[in-house]
């Protein structure tokens, strides 16, 4: 079931940002390994959101040193940081980034 959308008009998170995609035993951070073929940062609009809802996730994202999960991970036992988010130019402000990066904890995993 979809959780109601929040103020910013973006379907709240499940825990906190920086901990989902992170790998508990490893201590490693899932990123995509590429974009999947629907990816919200790919050209044109081909999950057909709602006008706004991307720049939505990636200022929340921003604002909180969060990051874009990838939707093909949603809901699964492995939830990845978004290829198309992790390439762009908001990446670096992503605290799960900055720290896999730094430590060498990045692993890429293929979206499902």
């Amino acid at each position: 079931m979809r959780q109601p959308l929040d103020e910013d008009g973006v379907e709240p998170e499940g825990g906190e940002p920086h901990d989902e995609v992170a790998d508990p035993l490893t201590g490693t951070v899932r990123v995509c390994a590429r974009r999947c073929e629907t990816c919200i940062f790919r050209p044109g609009n081909l999950m057909h959101l709602q006008p706004g809802r991307v720049a939505a996730m990636v200022n929340r994202a921003r604002q909180t040193e969060g990051h874009v999960v990838s939707h093909k991970t949603l809901g699964t036992e492995t939830p990845a940081i978004c290829r198309g988010f992790a390439d762009g130019p908001n990446q670096g402000r992503s605290l799960a980034l900055r720290l896999a990066r730094a430590l060498g904890a990045l692993r890429e995993i293929s979206p499902p």
